[in-house]
């Protein structure tokens, strides 16, 4: 009976042994989501599983960092409360940083520049100003700065406006007739117009703005980190492979996809930190 007990107590103690030596290893592995509609981003691809730009940022950032990283697709407006809730350790789906933004979570350095792009239906006539939006109605994706913009000018501007949980919706309602354009990145309204010959890309909004990846304010390490692994992709010029293969184009210099800002996250956001950053790049 004692040797038993014993046993089962050996054999409790090696469960639990067994258990510690595993959680190093678990905690290499970061979990993260994206909007798996917003081409060329992210999207679903033959097969199952997803591809798109910051797909493929995603693999490199893991490369960089030695560690898995998992990415969930969902709707734009699950991420940030997810994040918050702690299902996800970081979000790797572009996001705009804003003032606004800034004061609620940290940033990464940016990766993109961000401005807003507008796609039609190629028979309408196109706008070309802001005040060409006078009566029409657009289409946002529901949680992005996209919906923020058209929120805060519509009545100024005269248009209406409706909002989707997938910016693939908010296009297809243009395509069905539903609405006059949609409104998005300027990245993702030029591959809509790429992708159906039934669209244009045409008014683009210059923000001055940049696409980060979002943490939470007490995650300042995981934060740095990352941006760390942004710079070298920067410095080594994995990055700009990545923005040749999916937009067609070098990074400008000046661009955020070009530049290494000093410190961590996005010069001149709350949340920054200027402190200088010596590369430590594997």
């Amino acid at each position: 009976m004692i040797y038993r007990k014993l046993n089962r107590g050996l054999f409790a103690a090696a469960v639990l042994a067994a258990a510690s030596l595993s959680l190093p290893a678990l905690a290499q592995t970061l979990k993260t989501g994206i909007d798996a509609t917003f081409a060329p981003h992210a999207m679903a691809k033959l097969g199952g599983g997803l591809q798109g730009f910051n797909i493929d940022l995603g693999e490199e950032l893991s490369k960089k960092l030695g560690k898995k990283i998992e990415i969930e697709g969902t709707e734009f407006s699950a991420l940030i409360p997810g994040l918050n809730a702690k299902k996800y350790d970081f979000v790797i789906a572009p996001v705009t940083v804003t003032p606004e933004r800034s004061k609620n979570m940290l940033f990464s350095d940016g990766y993109l520049n961000t401005d807003y792009g507008f796609v039609q239906k190629k028979s309408a006539p196109d706008i070309k100003t802001v005040e060409d939006l006078k009566g029409k109605t657009i289409t946002v994706n529901k949680g992005s700065a996209y919906e923020n913009w058209a929120r805060d000018n519509a009545e100024k501007l005269g248009f209406k406006y409706d909002v989707f949980g997938t910016n693939a919706d908010a296009v297809q309602a243009v395509l069905a007739g539903r609405a006059d354009a949609n409104m998005s990145g300027n990245t993702s309204s030029a591959w809509s117009a790429k992708q159906n010959p039934d669209l244009k890309a045409t008014l683009v909004i210059s923000t001055g703005l940049v696409w980060a990846m979002a943490f939470r304010l007490d995650d300042k390490a995981l934060r740095n980190e990352m941006s760390m692994a942004i710079k070298c992709m920067k410095q080594d010029g994995s990055l700009a492979k990545i923005v040749e293969k999916w937009l067609g184009e070098k990074p400008k210099p000046g661009s955020a996809a070009a530049t290494i800002t000093p410190g961590f996250g996005v010069p001149g956001m709350e949340g920054y930190d200027p402190t200088p950053a010596t590369l430590a790049c594997k």
